[in-house]
């Protein structure tokens, strides 16, 4: 995972959409990782429930099973 610095970041922001657009980005501030950046695909793509338990992985998550 590509990492760039909170203030390389905050400098380079268009640089950072575009790093960000094909692959997430680790920030750093102090040395020590505080965000990640990732396209708006990606995010979706992670927060789909799985497919073996269909479409009711987040009410099956609330009722504890």
């Amino acid at each position: 995972m590509r990492t760039m610095s909170a203030k390389d970041a905050k400098n380079s922001f268009g640089m950072l959409l575009d790093f960000a657009r094909a692959a997430p980005v680790q920030v750093e501030k102090h040395g020590r990782p505080v965000v990640v950046v990732m396209s708006v695909e990606e995010f979706e793509r992670l927060n789909e429930p799985p497919k073996r338990l269909g479409g009711r992985a987040p009410e099956m998550v609330k009722v504890g099973r």
